[in-house]
C-alpha cells in the first residue's frame, strides 16, 4: 500500500507540474499553429488551382493547317477535377476550422484557473490518500474521481493535438508535402496554357505563304496538341493527389483528434475503475 501511495503522489504532483510549468502548452500551440498554417497554404493552392481551372473552362484553341479548323477545348480535360476540387476547397475550410478550433480550446484550457483547480483537487486527493485507512475508504475514491475529470478538461487538448502531430510526422507530411507541390506544379500548366491560347490564321495570297502557313500551323498544332496531352496527364495526377489529401486532412483534423480524445478519456476511466482497490 505504501508503495502504490508513493506511485500515485509521483504522478500526481508530475501533472501538476506539467500544468504549471506550461511547457506542454507551448509544445502543443506550435503543433497546432503549425498544422493549422500547412492547411492554410495548402487551402490556398487549392482556391487557386480552382480559380485557373474556371478561366479555363471557355477556352478554345482554335487551329487552322491548311485552312482546316480544329477547336480543341481545354475546359473538357480540366472538366472531371473542377467539382473534384471544388469539393477539395470544401474539406479544407472544414480541416482548418477544426485546427482553428482545437487552438482555440488549447487556449482556454491553458488559462491559468484550470491549474490552480486541478493543483487543489490534487491536494484534496492527496490528503485523503495518506490519512488512515477509513478515511481512504470512504473519500479517496470520489476525490480521486474528481481529480480525473479535472486532468481530462486540462490535458485533453495538448494530448489529442500532440498525439496526432506525431502521427502526422510519422506517416502523413511527406505525402501531403508531395501532393500539395502536384498540385502547384498543375496550376503553373493551366497557367500558362491559358497564356498560351491564341487563334492562328491568316490570308494566303500566295503558294508560298500557304505552304508557309500549313507549315508554320501544322508545327503549332503539333505544338499544344502534345501541351494538351501532357496537361491531361497533369490533371489526371492531380486528381490522384487531391483524393490522398483529402484523406490526409480528414486523418489528421478529425479521426486521429478524435481517436486521442476517446483514448485518453478510456485511459481516465480506467484508472478509475482501477481506484476502487485505493
Amino acid at each position: 500500500m505504501p508503495k502504490k501511495r508513493v506511485l500515485w503522489t509521483f504522478l500526481i504532483l508530475l501533472s501538476v507540474v506539467a500544468a504549471s510549468s506550461g511547457h506542454v502548452d507551448s509544445t502543443s500551440k506550435g503543433y497546432a499553429e503549425n498544422a493549422l498554417r500547412n492547411a492554410l497554404v495548402t487551402f490556398a493552392v487549392a482556391r487557386t488551382l480552382n480559380g485557373v481551372i474556371s478561366v479555363a473552362q471557355g477556352t478554345q484553341l482554335a487551329i487552322e493547317p491548311g485552312g482546316v479548323g480544329v477547336n480543341l477545348s481545354v475546359g473538357e480535360i480540366l472538366d472531371p477535377i473542377n467539382d473534384l476540387v471544388e469539393r477539395f476547397s470544401a474539406v479544407m475550410l472544414v480541416a482548418a476550422s477544426s485546427l482553428g478550433l482545437q487552438t482555440l480550446l488549447l487556449n482556454i484550457t491553458a488559462w491559468w484557473g484550470f491549474s490552480a483547480f486541478l493543483a487543489l483537487a490534487s491536494i484534496a486527493f492527496l490528503i485523503t490518500l495518506w490519512m488512515p485507512r477509513p478515511v481512504v475508504a470512504r473519500y479517496a475514491n470520489p476525490a480521486l474521481r474528481i481529480l480525473l475529470i479535472i486532468l481530462f478538461v486540462r490535458f485533453a487538448a495538448p494530448v489529442l493535438i500532440i498525439g496526432t502531430n506525431i502521427i502526422t510526422d510519422m506517416f502523413l507530411a511527406s505525402g501531403q508535402a508531395e501532393a500539395t507541390a502536384i498540385l502547384e506544379a498543375t496550376t503553373s500548366n493551366i497557367e500558362e496554357l491559358n497564356q498560351e491560347t491564341q487563334s492562328v490564321s491568316a490570308d494566303e495570297p500566295s503558294i508560298l505563304d500557304r505552304l508557309g502557313n500549313f507549315i508554320g500551323n501544322s508545327i503549332e498544332s503539333l505544338r499544344v496538341s502534345d501541351r494538351l496531352a501532357r496537361l491531361r496527364e497533369s490533371a489526371s495526377n492531380a486528381s490522384e493527389h487531391i483524393v490522398n489529401l483529402i484523406a490526409i486532412f480528414v486523418l489528421q483534423t478529425i479521426i486521429l483528434p478524435l481517436l486521442f480524445l476517446w483514448l485518453f478519456a478510456q485511459g481516465l476511466k480506467a484508472i478509475a475503475f482501477r481506484s476502487t482497490r485505493l
